[in-house]
């Protein structure tokens, strides 16, 4: 499990990125969300040791990660929106780099490249930005590591292409692994989610699970205005709405609407109810 126990971070320039955040991050597809500026990549990089925290700790499996042990960092691997790889093709990249990752599995890169249309022997630099991050993806999928971290995995990708990127998940992933994504492409991946972690302003508003949280709150839409929802906004005729759910209703994620809300003036009570709710309360 990756703690994060009171975890700051600010910048040489005195921007403070990340400010006390707290939670554990176990099993599961856990979606990184936030507005542009947010924090999301800076919490990635605290997670994988690229940087190291300017107050707090961050934990894996109650050690100190930023000792960066081989037992700890063969577990992790971080793809950032913008990696480069430093061999010139993935065959290269395997040969030289995933000696270090003993669960690397070469028939499921071999499995993922097919997928993506792609053998690995490509030029990695005479790819195009999508067929660049698929390569990368197919590899790092590869990896068999305990603890894999996305940036923005799936821009540049089309429709197809997120379709079979989320088959890869599911075939590379095992259950007992954790797998983190910060994107903002929402829709097409959101039904491979089972965690949430919300980023306001460098703050982790939210950390929950996918049940509790449908228990806590209810996506409805309406004709008319909802009374008394935390949120709602009109398209294609109807009010779609977030309310607390005091009704027990089972109701599917609406995450496009979910961001909304919690980047709303709104956000922050929505934020409040949903950590601090009372099943004998139903007040936004």
């Amino acid at each position: 499990m990756l703690t994060l126990d009171h975890v700051s971070y600010k910048y040489k320039g005195g921007v403070q990125a990340i400010t006390d955040a707290n939670t554990e991050i176990g099993p599961g597809t856990y979606l990184l969300i936030g507005s542009n500026g947010a924090g999301k990549t800076t919490l990635l990089r605290l997670l994988s040791t690229l940087l190291f925290a300017t107050e707090g700790e961050v934990k894996l499996d109650g050690r100190d990660i930023t000792l960066r042990r081989p037992e700890d960092m063969k577990q992790i691997f971080y793809m950032p929106d913008d990696l480069k790889s430093p061999m010139p093709t993935i065959a290269e990249l395997e040969k030289r780099h995933a000696c270090f990752y003993p669960s690397f599995n070469p028939e499921l890169l071999r499995a993922n490249l097919t997928d993506f249309g792609l053998t690995g022997t490509e030029k990695l630099d005479s790819l195009s930005l999508g067929m660049r991050r698929k390569s990368l993806l197919a590899y790092a999928l590869s990896l068999g590591v305990k603890y894999l971290l996305l940036d923005e995995p799936a821009n540049g990708m089309d429709i197809d292409s997120k379709k079979i990127f989320m088959r890869m998940i599911n075939r590379c992933v095992s259950d007992d692994s954790t797998l983190v994504i910060a994107t903002h492409n929402i829709h097409e991946l959101s039904s491979m989610f089972t965690h949430l972690l919300y980023l306001d302003k460098g703050r982790l508003s939210l950390s929950i699970s996918i049940p509790d949280l449908l228990e806590r709150i209810a996506f409805v839409t309406s004709p008319s205005p909802v009374q008394g929802a935390a949120y709602q906004e009109p398209f294609g005729g109807l009010f779609h709405a977030v309310i607390a759910n005091e009704d027990g209703l089972d109701t599917e994620i609406d995450f496009p609407l979910l961001f909304s809300a919690l980047t709303s003036a709104a956000g922050h009570s929505l934020a409040d109810f949903i950590n601090r709710y009372n099943p004998r309360s139903h007040e936004f």
